[in-house]
């Protein structure tokens, strides 16, 4: 928009008359308005796109920290039951609609959890006149179900469940499958009765413990054999007796693992037996360890059988490893407690799928733990009564208690991350199989019953190594380059050099994890000497050349202009470089054996390929550019009367440098440093490619390392969305960004504290 131009006064003057001038101010007032609210606005919406994304991590972390529930929901006496047959085991189907009920004298009733009406009922195949005197079940996911008889046989059922659509609606219909067929199979030739039965399946087949009433302990293995054409079979197997437990002790418990290897029981004198049962002959007791906990009351594996769950008569409940030590030995150790029941523990039932159960007491409380975390989750009052059996849904959401008065209690569970805590996440968790306590990442397996180890330790370390490494070698070269190229560098050589530089910062990240991973890691693995040689010769070279230039005569050196040294630099250093790769060889056999990685190895220094050297140095050519830019402009624009004052008083330029540039640049080249910092610890594609993307948790720099966003990378494509694996991935981004706001944010506050230092100057 032209304005009008002034017109002469009486005077002849040209200035703006006082019209003119009034329609100035506005015009001025309304851009100044504009600027001030524009600025402010767009400073607002970056405030408010980085709160959104706080808030969006946070919505999908916030789960995690939510508590567990159990809610009872109805309560109804439960018919197929009574007190001359009770239950002696609760199944719940995982559309959470049927139930099972295993009567102690066999008799399985699936009945509708929410009306208790009976659907079908079975009967338990045994021989003719015998009656059922034990009942066991396998882990949750096994599904099966074992009765001992009075004449020492015993029958295995496991319940099945068929889906079908008919009309549109689903019906499921239930039914039992016989694994031994439906002839029970003799565990003790003699026939005594069985007090006590246990059931697991292995690998090998069906391995069934049981107890005499005579108090000896029986081991039998079976396997069904198919027909010719999958059709029939018959039942192959024998059984053994195992030595007694010692002192007279009785068996009040026994559970058997899926290795077909152990056996665990519990007597009457507050202790556990550990006994090894691979083999007839080589049947023995292992241990024998006092509970110091109490009575045990309820015995039972976790789904894997590497953990064992014990609860006593005085409330406590814990769990129990059976760990291999270093002599290939196997113990059975205490790992953890859990807060105690109120009453004493009488029944414990774990989780198909996870490393979590749920315990019952005989004051009618139900309580959630979980192993990994070591959490109480929550401990709830559903009735009055002594709970006589629990069962959890496969899926975890509703709960069956049934209480002694045959009352059957029915609770809605909200348990949908008990994984997660502040200790599994950030303190050393003992995991199962294990030999102490330790931090690891390992968030998924070959195996469906595996444990879940998501500790974000390895993770932040990594992190942190890699962005140590990278800083290592970014700094010294960006802040020095920096400084040279701004006050020593002549203009013309300048001109080249920082653009040079800076257009490196537009080359892709995937592009230098490509050529790290597939070239730089190689050359590396076959020159390891001459790195080390490298950083030890070259700054001799740099400093004998300065010596030897300064010793030339004046008339030499006049020959090349102010500025222009550092070119003479450029032949001595590749020459450098060249001999040190060229010796690397040489330099292997006279001091390392011929082989600098097989030193390393001999010297319990582990060596990977892709390692923090190699990410060090890729990343760091990703940094440079970033810190030599912000560095370079803040030496360059120290203001001229300053420098020109100090050699003004007689100081050198490198005087200078120290006393007036440094100092006055200081809050740019801070700032550098941090803008540096940021970049590389959340870098993604290097580290992915240039590292073997494994979460050790060390500091070597021969051993590689997984960061945050590598793995966030890695595994968020592949998790189930609304998982615990899924949610942790997007704490780990959280982190992240926390961790460089925080670091963002006190980079901030020294940098204004060395601006106001050195704004005297």
């Amino acid at each position: 928009m032209s304005e009008r131009p002034s017109t002469p006064d009486a005077r002849g003057s040209l200035m703006p008359n006082a019209e003119q001038r009034a329609r100035l101010r506005k015009v001025r007032k309304f851009k100044d308005g504009l600027s001030r609210y524009g600025v402010g606005t767009a400073g607002m919406m970056v405030v408010g796109a980085l709160a959104l994304i706080f808030i969006y991590l946070f919505s999908e972390v916030a789960p995690l920290l939510r508590s567990s529930s159990i809610e009872p929901t109805a309560d109804y006496p439960f018919a197929l039951t009574s007190e001359a047959d009770p239950s002696a085991h609760l199944v719940l189907e995982r559309y959470e609609e049927m139930g099972a009920s295993f009567s102690e004298a066999g008799q399985v009733h699936f009945f509708n959890v929410d009306s208790g009406l009976a659907l079908k009922t079975f009967e338990v195949p045994r021989n003719q006149g015998v009656s059922a005197t034990a009942v066991d079940t396998s882990v949750p996911n096994q599904q099966l179900v074992a009765y001992g008889f009075s004449d020492g046989s015993v029958s295995v059922v496991q319940e099945t469940y068929s889906l079908s659509y008919p009309n549109d609606q689903r019906l499921v219909t239930p039914g039992l499958d016989y694994p031994l067929g439906e002839e029970p199979v003799t565990l003790d030739e003699q026939g005594r009765a069985l007090r006590e039965v246990a059931v697991q399946s292995t690998d090998a087949g069906l391995m069934v413990a049981g107890v005499t009433e005579d108090n000896q302990i029986l081991v039998g293995r079976y396997r069904m054999n198919q027909g010719l054409f999958g059709n029939g079979g018959s039942v192959s197997g024998d059984s053994y007796s195992v030595p007694s437990l010692p002192g007279g002790a009785q068996v009040e418990h026994l559970i058997v693992d899926a290795t077909g290897r152990f056996l665990v029981v519990a007597d009457d004198r507050e202790q556990l037996h550990f006994y090894h049962v691979e083999r007839a002959e080589d049947a023995r007791l292992i241990e024998t360890l006092p509970t110091e906990r109490g009575q045990v009351n309820a015995l039972e594996f976790l789904v894997g059988t590497l953990s064992v769950i014990i609860g006593t008569d005085q409330g406590a409940v814990s769990q129990w490893f059976i760990i291999r030590d270093d002599n290939n030995q196997f113990h059975l150790t205490p790992v953890r407690d859990f807060g105690s029941m109120p009453g004493s523990v009488t029944t414990i039932a774990p989780e198909y799928t996870r490393k979590g159960f749920a315990a019952g007491d005989d004051q009618g409380n139900v309580g959630l733990f979980y192993g990994t975390s070591s959490s109480t989750l929550v401990i709830e009052s559903v009735t009055d009564q002594p709970i006589s059996q629990l069962a959890l849904s496969p899926i975890n959401g509703r709960l069956l208690a049934l209480d002694n008065d045959q009352r059957l209690h029915i609770a809605s569970v909200w348990n949908e991350h008990p994984e997660i805590s502040m200790s599994s996440l950030w303190q050393k968790v003992w995991y199962e199989g294990r030999q102490q306590p330790e931090y690891v990442w390992q968030a998924s397996s070959g195996a469906d019953d595996s444990e879940a180890k998501m500790s974000l330790v390895p993770l932040s370390i990594g992190t942190l190594k890699a962005a140590f490494y990278a800083m290592l070698f970014a700094i010294p070269l960006g802040v020095m380059g920096a400084i040279y190229t701004a006050y020593f560098m002549t203009p013309k050589l300048r001109g080249v050099v920082k653009p040079t530089i800076e257009i490196m910062e537009a080359l892709p990240t995937v592009i230098l994890g490509f050529l790290a991973g597939l070239w730089l890691a190689p050359f590396l693995e076959n020159h390891l000497p001459a790195v080390f040689s490298i950083l030890i010769f070259l700054p001799v070279t740099m400093l004998a050349v300065g010596l030897l230039w300064s010793r030339l005569p004046s008339a030499i050196r006049s020959n090349v202009p102010e500025g222009w040294e550092a070119a003479i630099l450029i032949v001595p250093i590749l020459l450098t470089g060249w001999a040190c790769i060229a010796i690397s060889p040489h330099v292997e056999v006279w001091f390392f054996d011929g082989s600098m990685r097989q030193w390393l190895t001999n010297n319990n220094i582990d060596y990977d390929q892709r390692n923090a050297l190699v990410v060090g140095i890729a990343m760091g050519f990703a940094v440079i550019p970033t810190i030599f830019s912000i560095a370079e402009d803040a030496v360059f624009n120290v203001p001229r009367h300053l420098t020109q004052g100090s050699l003004a008083l007689g100081a050198t330029r490198w005087q200078t440098v120290i006393g007036v540039i440094l100092p006055t640049a200081s809050p740019g080249i801070f700032s550098a440093v941090m803008m540096g910092f940021g970049r590389a610890v959340g870098e993604t594609m290097i580290v992915l490619m240039a590292t073997g993307n494994s979460p050790v948790l060390n500091f070597n720099i021969f051993e590689g390392m997984r960061t945050l966003s590598a793995n966030v990378a890695v595994e968020l494509p592949e998790t189930a969305i609304g998982s615990t694996h899924f949610r942790v991935l997007f704490l780990a981004a959280l982190v992240l960004l926390a961790l460089t706001f925080v670091v963002n944010t006190l980079a901030e506050v020294v940098r204004q504290r060395l601006r106001k230092r050195y704004s005297n100057l």
